[in-house]
């Protein structure tokens, strides 16, 4: 399972916006690549902002 998969695992479970800090402590993952990935997911539309610092998938 690569971290854009584990990310979007994390956002099911959680059913509301995240900051990018509780995905990669409930993810199990180096903030930073957290980072990484959801700047990727957020230029291919797959998550949004809905406000300042927290992310959730498109739905």
């Amino acid at each position: 399972m690569d971290i854009q998969e584990k990310i979007r695992k994390t956002f099911e479970e959680a059913a509301k916006p995240l900051k990018a800090g509780e995905i990669a402590e409930l993810a199990g993952i180096e903030k930073k690549d957290v980072d990484k990935a959801i700047k990727k997911m957020k230029d291919a539309g797959s998550i949004i902002s809905p406000k300042r610092c927290y992310y959730d998938l498109k739905r």
